[in-house]
Formats: C-alpha cells, structure tokens, sequence
C-alpha cells in the first residue's frame, strides 16, 4: 500500500514520526513537504521513504508589512504554494492510496490535499495539530473577515475528510461539535531517541555547551541548564521569557544559583528575541539560543535540569510536542498554563509546574531549583513525576492509535 504523507519536514517531527512508522509496517511512503532543516539519516536513507521537497513559500511578516500589504503579498505567496504542492501531490497520489495531510495549514494545504484525493480516488486522513483559522487569529484578530472565512472553509473541507487524527481530546471535541466526524486521538510520545542521560554524559554535555555557549557555571554543575525548544512562531511567548529573566536577575537573592536558559529551533521570530536577549543586560541570568543537529539535540535535552515551555496554544485545543520530548528525556517542565487541555498531559507539581505570569513563572523556578544542585528536593520529585509517563513511546501508541486509521487491516 502506498500512502502519502503531507507534512512541514521542517517543523513537524511528527510528520517524519508517521513516515517512519508506515514504513516499518510494510507501506511505501512518499513523503512531500517543505524541508527547512536536514531530514534524520533514517528518514532520507529508508527505501521505503521517497521524499519530495517543495520550496518553501517567501513568509509575509505580518508585523513588518501594514495589514492590506500582508494581505496581498500572503494571498500571493498562498497561490505560488498552492500551485506546487497541487504538481506535487498530483505526482505522487494514486488511485487507492491513502493520503495523511497535516493541519495547520488549512489554505492551501488541505484544500489542495482534498481536490487530489477526490480526483484520485484516493482516502484522506487529517491530522488535526490544531486550528488553520486560530492560528491565522494570531497575526490579523480574530474578528477579520478573513479569520471567519478561513473558519468557515477548514469545517466544511474537515468535513469531507475520510477520518481524522487529534493530538488531544480537547480537539477531537470541538472537531465532532464542528461536525467534522469522530477523531482519532493521537497524542505525541517521546521517540525512541529521547531517553535519561547517565551522569557522566550529562556532566560531559554540560562542559560541552559551557564551552560552545560561554556558560561557564555549567562546567562545574553550579548553575542549573534550563531549555526551551521552540520553533518561534507567534504562539509562544519569549516576551514573557523575556520579563521573567529580568525579574529573576533583580529580585531573587544570591543564596539562588544563576540561571543558564537555552532556547533551541529555527523559526521566523528568532532573530527579533536574539536582539532583544542581548539587550537586557543581566548579570545572574544567561540567555542563550542555539540550534542543534538530529543527535546532539536529543542529548543536550538529556543533559538539561528543567525544561521551559513557552507554548501559549492558538486555539487553546493543542497540546505542545515539545513537552513529549522533555518528558521522554527525563526532564519536568514549567509550562504556561494556557487552559485545561494542557491538563491532558502536565499534572501540577507531579511532572510539570505552571503559571501564567512572568511573576508565576520567577516563583516556579524558586521552588524548583530550591537547594540546587544537591537538595533541590521539587526537582526531584518532579523528576520521578516524569520518569512514571514516559514508558509508552511514540511508536507504541502509533501502533494502537494511528495505524488502524492509516492503514486498516495491517496487522504485523
């Protein structure tokens, strides 16, 4: 069986995740999308993956254009994608294959994926990551006539779907309100990848990145490593990141470690936080942002004391891949508490703390490093929080929940 997988290869592991598991199952897997970073050795070398690169659209920056400008140059940059994507899925999609499109984007993406599917004959499965129209809300309100008509187009495309994914309950249920059908819920696990650094690997990461990042108080395990891995998009709030470091540097007294914050990812907002990181001029926090490689990701997040999840959620209905990564690798996560969704997956002073403020988010950060390094007793609670979640990995929970929607009848 074939099956086409549409996905941002750049941003969405878990597109390649889905590639691979298919693969694994005996199906050929042409895997089109946009590849803005390096593809994994085992996604670009499987015999059975076929990948086919799209070039990525120009991004109209809502914040640098005036809004009829953003309009304009947006809708055109929708058209050049619409009409490469609609050359390449008409390439690739044969009658009876199957065809997994992820959403967001709603236009031209999923409107595209349904004409071909139709044309061909082909099923169209839909694996909700959030909202097209929510997320749309975030650069022009979500009062525009185009928010409501981008809304209006996603339900009646969702509805014409063969089945559904969502990456959370709270998702699936406002999908079945929509009318859109009964979704498959999907949450992402840890790969196989993300696991618990030994000591001494973390000791050796840690003077690694002491080095390469000059932070000299990870070196000797004096400053605890804070990560953020984030793709930078609108939806999450490093202004907020921003406040807290300054609170903590002026406020939080010296019996407290300094803190070293990492922020990962390539994304279209990095260059405009790096400018203003540098900016603030702290003495007892150290903010850094860096991207790391297939590999030595997986290990600098191993290696980290305390994950930071910046994730505000569009629709309030997502849950944030990047936490499943944390987890898998051991480390609890002080996240922004978006909504009751997030309860899905973060239990509050189990695995994760929350806050909604920069002042919440300071407060956070003292309980759990309090006693740091050697009786940071929260943190360890914490830690063994995570360390009871992560046993189901991604492709454990694929194989119960993804693979009798993608491919019905594939049993071994």
């Amino acid at each position: 069986m074939t099956v086409v997988v549409l996905g941002d290869l750049g941003r969405s592991p878990r597109m390649l995740y889905h590639a691979r598991a298919l693969a694994d199952s005996g199906a050929d897997v042409q895997l089109v999308g946009y590849e803005e970073t390096e593809l994994p050795l085992e996604i670009a070398t499987d015999p059975r993956i076929t990948v086919h690169v799209l070039q990525p659209p120009a991004v109209a920056r809502r914040h640098a254009l005036p809004r009829p400008v953003f309009l304009l140059v947006a809708s055109w940059n929708a058209v050049r994608a619409a009409a490469s994507l609609l050359a390449a899925l008409s390439a690739t999609i044969q009658p009876g294959s199957a065809l997994l499109v992820q959403n967001p984007p709603t236009i031209p993406a999923l409107a595209i994926a349904l004409a071909v599917a139709r044309i061909r004959r082909a099923r169209l499965i839909v694996d909700w990551h959030n909202l097209g129209w929510a997320m749309l809300a975030l650069r022009l309100g979500p009062r525009h006539p185009v928010v409501h008509l981008v809304r209006a187009v996603e339900r009646l495309l969702g509805r014409r779907a063969d089945a559904h994914l969502s990456v959370s309950r709270a998702l699936a249920a406002e999908l079945a309100r929509w009318g859109v059908g009964l979704a498959t819920v999907f949450r992402d696990r840890p790969g196989m990848a993300f696991r618990p650094l030994p000591a001494g690997d973390r000791r050796q990461v840690k003077s690694e990145l002491a080095t390469r990042l000059h932070l000299p108080g990870l070196a000797d395990g004096s400053t605890p490593l804070l990560v953020s891995p984030t793709s930078w998009t609108a939806d999450e709030d490093f202004d907020l990141l921003a406040d807290a470091a300054v609170r903590w540097d002026q406020r939080v007294g010296p019996t407290r470690p300094p803190l070293a914050i990492v922020v990962t990812g390539e994304g279209p907002r990095r260059a405009e936080f790096e400018r203003r990181f540098a900016a603030l001029r702290l003495h007892r926090v150290s903010l850094r942002t860096a991207w790391l490689a297939p590999g030595e990701y997986e290990r600098f997040l191993g290696a980290a004391d305390l994950g930071l999840c910046l994730h505000r959620s569009a629709s309030g209905l997502d849950l944030p891949m990047k936490m499943a990564d944390l987890f898998g690798a051991a480390v609890p996560v002080v996240a922004f508490d978006y909504g009751p969704c997030l309860a899905e997956i973060a239990r509050e002073g189990d695995n994760a703390l929350l806050f909604r403020t920069a002042d919440e988010l300071v407060e956070c950060l003292r309980r759990a490093l309090d006693g740091f390094p050697d009786r940071a007793t929260l943190l360890e609670r914490l830690r063994a929080g995570v360390a009871r979640d992560t046993e189901e990995r991604w492709g454990d929970a694929w194989t119960v929940a993804a693979r009798p929607v993608l491919v019905p009848g594939v049993t071994g």
